[in-house]
Parts: C-alpha cells; structure tokens; sequence
C-alpha cells in the first residue's frame, strides 16, 4: 500500500510516494541515490547505515543517531533525515578532515557511520567528554582494526571545540567550527511548513502490525511488514514518557531505552541506570528499541525486562478503552506465550520506587562486553534494615525459557540477616529454580556456572566483605 510521507532530506523537502514500512536505508540509497550511507548487517549491529534524524519539538531540532536498515519510511514523517551527503559542504567538516589526517579510516566502507554518529553526538550534548563520545560510536563497526586513529582523531575534534562559550547557540557554535553545514540553519522553519499529518491515521482497515520502534520486528520479519498494513505508535519527542504518580514510577510502553536512561527520575533513584544501560545494544538501537517492544519480544534474556523484573513491574494492558493489570513476574506463561490478549495492547508500566536502604544492581555477559545479546543476565533489588533483609527482587535471563523471575531465591533471602551463610544458600536455591539449554550462546553448565557467579557479584558489589573466596571458586 503507498502512501505519500513528507519530510527534509539533507537540505530538500521530499515527497516520497511509498509503503510506510519500507526502510529509510533502502529509500535513501535505491530511490535518491544516496549511497554514501552503507548496507552492511541490516540488522543494526554494524553501524554503516547511520543516519540522523531531528525532530521538531518548541522550534528546536532534537537529533539522534539511527540505524536506518531498522527504521520504517513512515516514520521519518515531518522529520529532518540526515545522511553523510548532508554533511557535506564545499570543503570537508572538520570531523571528515581530522579523520584524514589521523588516519582514522582505511577501507573507508564503515566511515560514514562513525561521521555520522559522531556529529550526532555533539548536535546531542551541550558538554563534550571524550568517553561518551567514543560510547556514541559503539554501534559504529570497523573491521580494518583502525580504532585507536580513531580514538585519536576524536580527541583532536573534541579540542578544538573547548572554547564554546555557554550562552551560545550550539547550533551556530557547530557551523562556525565547520562541523555541520549552514543549512541546518533552515531546519526548523522547513519542517514547520510541512504539513504533519499520521501515516497510521489514513489505513481505514484493522493494522496488521504496530510497530514501534521495529529494532526486532525489522531484523525478523521485513519480508511481512513490506506486504502490510502497518500502524505506528513509537512515541514521539518531547512528551511525559516517564513520569511520577504517588510512590509510582510510570513508563510510556512507547519510551525508549534512550529515555529511560536519560530521565531525570530515573537518575535521581538509579544514579548507575545509564551505565547498565550502555550494555544493552548501541546508542542508535537504544534510541528506537522502546520498553514495551522489549517486553513483548519475550526474549528470555531481554535486558530491559530483566531490569523491570527486578523492580517487580506491573504492565497496563488495554483493550476496547479497558485497561487490567499484570504483575510482569506473572506475565510469561511458556516460551513466548504471554498473558495477554491478541488484541491487547501494551500502554504502561509502573513499578514503585525504591526506599531507603535499598540497592539496585545488573549484571550481564555476553560474547562482547558491550552491544551483544547475553549469555546470562540477572538483576537484583534488596532492601535492608538493620543488617535484615526485608524486600527483595531477583530476574534472571537465559537460563530458563522466559525472563525468569528467582522466587525460590527471594524466599530464601527474606527475612534473614545478610551474611555469608544466608548468600550461599539463596544462590543455591536460584540454581535449583533454573532450566538453561546449550545453544550457541554457552553450554548448559556454563550458564549454569555464570549465573551463580553474577549472583555473587551483585552482594560483592553490596558489600565485599560478605563474600568469601571460596564463595567465589
């Protein structure tokens, strides 16, 4: 089904006459010729499609980095899509020209994507640190080995933008340092002469799919979206996606990972939350996956669901303007068999926030410490008043065929005064309610193994003392 979606592409107004669910990679690339952005993995994982996409919100640009191979056509609706060809002025940017000189591309092939990425990280941030912006590149894969020209070209960029005084416009600030064409200029006042108008609004028929962000949906069934009907309902900038209500945390299920690492609420009760989060996926795969996809993919070893699992979540479900209530623990019924009601549709999760004397943990390995799928992962929530636990909250992923919920481990921690012996035992328990399977991402025993040692790890972080070496071995 074609449908007419219009946005900015680079510098010029479009109109692209498509199915909504077609990619952004293959639009930019088959229909405009764009080809500097890259087709690699078409799975997200490799970065070489990065693209830039700004969205209107108060008359100011917001931009994050995507993987267009991911993204629906349809979304790119009233928005600025940005390619490496944008970038572009008469001369090279000076993040182009710096990567010459420091030798920080060989093949050239993954190049765009770290350009790309990079600019998208000083467009985001008004204060620039060298270990983020070397994190905003994570998604970015080089195969020619050239990470440390790389790395080096990064901070040389970084340099030469120290001298931004903080009354100015980062926007100015960033074409006066030749780092962003001075088109971008002309965004906002172009985006708000085109008519925005929802995609999903013109199918008269029942959708087949809502998508949202599609980080999953894309990589496992593009073959199907093409042929449908499609409906969008990823969130769009700008709103209360995460928000207080009493004691309550509320999460948009649209939010993505992106806004739940970056919200102010999150951070003032979970200061390490965005540090966990560098372990899940890249920045531009962090910036479509949303809570809810992520906890209706029922993958048993989601990282975001092994979080929520350990804030012992509720999910809002809603059918027909009704909406009932399912503790997430008791939401998995099988192995992607889900309480839930084909026509029911995921719209919040709440959980309560933590109390004094509580500690929040994650712990995940994967075959790459960052942006892979784990082999195991495993959170914790323990409350403790006076030496004596008094709540407590443990998931576990990739042991079991759903997100695992540790109740024998939770009994067994209750109650008891946090020591050694106590630990040990509710370890032992958490073995015993565990199912893994030898796949490709570790054998068996070996999950078995990790589990038991990441459990050690969230009471060594808790306090060292209480754990002992032979504990460990």
């Amino acid at each position: 089904m074609l449908k007419t979606i219009s946005f900015v592409l680079n510098q010029t107004k479009v109109e692209a006459v498509l199915n909504p669910a077609a990619t952004v990679l293959d639009y930019v690339r088959k229909h405009q010729h764009l080809t500097g952005t890259k087709e690699g993995c078409r799975e997200g994982d490799c970065g070489a499609c990065t693209i830039l996409v700004g969205s209107l919100y108060k008359n100011e640009i917001e931009y994050q980095t995507v993987n267009s191979c991911l993204m629906p056509l349809g979304q790119a609706e009233g928005k600025h899509i940005v390619t490496i060809e944008g970038l572009n002025s008469t001369d090279l940017s000076i993040i182009q020209q710096t990567f010459v000189e420091e030798g920080g591309t060989q093949c050239g092939f993954c190049t765009p994507g770290f350009i790309v990425s990079l600019t998208g990280y000083l467009l985001k941030n008004d204060q620039y640190n060298f270990d983020d912006a070397i994190d905003s590149m994570g998604g970015n894969v080089c195969r020619c080995t050239g990470h440390t020209t790389i790395k080096r070209a990064v901070k040389k960029i970084l340099s030469t933008l120290s001298d931004k005084n903080h009354n100015e416009s980062k926007l100015l600030f960033l074409i006066s340092k030749g780092i962003i064409p001075k088109y971008f200029e002309d965004i906002p006042k172009m985006l708000g002469e085109i008519k925005r108008k929802t995609v999903s609004r013109e199918y008269e028929q029942k959708p087949d799919f809502l998508i949202a962000g599609g980080t999953d949906l894309f990589v496992q069934r593009e073959a199907d979206l093409i042929k449908s009907n499609v409906k969008f309902v990823f969130g769009e900038n700008g709103g209360d996606k995460i928000w207080i209500e009493g004691n309550q945390c509320c999460i948009d299920a649209r939010a993505t990972v992106s806004d739940f690492g970056e919200s102010k609420v999150i951070q003032e009760y979970f200061p390490e939350m965005k540090n966990f989060l560098r372990l899940f996926g890249s920045l531009p795969i962090r910036n479509r996956a949303t809570i809810g996809g992520n906890i209706i993919n029922a993958s048993p070893i989601g990282d975001m669901t092994s979080i929520l699992l350990a804030l012992n979540a509720t999910l809002y479900l809603e059918k027909e303007s009704k909406t009932r209530q399912v503790a997430l623990k008791d939401f998995y019924l099988g192995y992607k068999k889900l309480d839930k009601e084909q026509v029911e549709i995921l719209v919040k999760i709440s959980f309560e926030f933590p109390k004094p004397n509580t500690f929040f943990n994650y712990e995940k390995v994967s075959k790459r410490i960052h942006l892979d799928i784990a082999s195991v992962n495993t959170a914790l929530q323990l409350k403790v008043d006076n030496g004596i636990i008094t709540k407590a909250n443990i998931s576990a992923g990739g042991v079991a065929p759903i997100p695992l919920y540790l109740a024998k481990m939770r009994k067994s921690l209750l109650g008891k005064k946090i020591n050694a012996e106590t630990i040990s035992e509710a370890v032992e328990a958490a073995l015993s309610e565990i199912n893994p399977i030898t796949d490709v991402r570790g054998s068996a025993v070996y999950k078995k193994l990790l589990l038991r040692q990441l459990l050690l790890a969230h009471f060594y972080k808790l306090s060292p003392e209480l754990i002992e070496a032979e504990m460990i071995l």
